[in-house]
C-alpha cells in the first residue's frame, strides 16, 4: 500500500495501521467471520485456504512479504470467503476496512494496481479449478512443486526455500494426505525429487513439467 499511495498520504497510513505478531498456526481470520479489515505481511509466511468437505481444507495460495490478505471481503458481502493461518512466525499489518477504503478513493495509482491484481486473482482461480476437475493427482503435486519452487526459490542445497507439512502439500494440490505420501514416494524412485525429512528438491524439472501439461 506504501508503495501506490501517495507520500502526502504517508503520515496518515501510519496513523491508523496495526502491526500484529502471529505465532505458528496462529489464525488471522475464519471463513465466515465478518470483515473488519485487511492485512499486508511485513514478515514471515501465512496460508490462505478454503474449507474443503467437512475435515479438509483447500490452500489457495501462500502469501509472503508485501502480499494482501482478506481483499476478497471487500465488496456487499461482508464475510471472509477464506480463512488464513501463519505457517511460520510472522508479522502483519492491519487497516480497518473503513480507513482502507478512504485510501482507495484518494488513490488512484493503489486503485488501479488492485483491479489488476484482482484480475490476476481470478485467472489464477480460473486455472485452478481447472487443474482440479481434469489434471491427475500425480500432476497436480508435481504442479504444486514447481510453483513453490518459483514463488520461494530454493536453498544453497537446491531444496524448496519453504518445508510444508505432507498435509499442507496435500492441502495445496487438492488431494488427501494418503494419496501424495504414494505420490512423493513414487517421485522419489523415479529420481524426480529427492527429500530430506519434510524438505524437497526438485531433481528432474523436465520430468515435473511434463506430468503438470497432463490433463491441460
Amino acid at each position: 500500500m506504501c508503495k501506490y499511495c501517495i507520500e502526502e498520504w504517508h503520515p496518515a497510513i501510519c496513523a491508523n495501521k496495526i502491526n500484529i505478531k502471529l505465532k505458528k498456526g496462529d489464525i488471522l481470520f475464519k471463513e465466515g467471520e465478518p470483515v473488519e479489515g485487511i492485512y499486508f505481511v511485513y514478515s514471515g509466511n501465512i496460508k490462505v485456504y478454503k474449507q474443503w468437505d467437512n475435515d479438509k481444507e483447500l490452500i489457495i495460495r501462500f502469501a509472503e512479504n508485501g502480499a494482501i490478505l482478506g481483499h476478497r471481503g471487500i465488496g456487499p458481502n461482508l464475510n471472509y470467503p477464506i480463512s488464513a493461518a501463519a505457517l511460520e512466525p510472522s508479522v502483519v499489518c492491519y487497516i480497518s476496512m473503513k480507513f482502507f477504503e478512504s485510501t482507495l478513493k484518494v488513490n488512484g495509482e493503489l486503485t488501479y494496481q488492485l483491479v489488476n491484481f484482482f484480475a490476476s486473482e481470478l485467472r489464477k482461480s480460473e486455472r485452478r479449478m481447472r487443474d482440479l476437475a481434469h489434471m491427475p493427482v500425480k500432476g497436480r503435486v508435481a504442479g504444486a512443486l514447481i510453483k513453490l519452487q518459483k514463488q520461494f526459490g530454493t536453498t544453497p542445497d537446491g531444496f524448496i526455500n519453504i518445508v510444508l507439512s505432507r498435509q499442507d502439500l496435500a492441502s495445496f494440490a487438492g488431494a488427501t494426505y494418503e494419496t501424495v505420501f504414494r505420490v512423493i514416494n513414487e517421485m522419489v524412485q523415479e529420481q524426480n525429487i529427492r527429500l530430506s525429512g519434510k524438505s524437497i528438491a526438485i531433481v528432474n524439472q523436465d520430468a515435473l513439467a511434463a506430468l503438470r501439461q497432463q490433463g491441460k
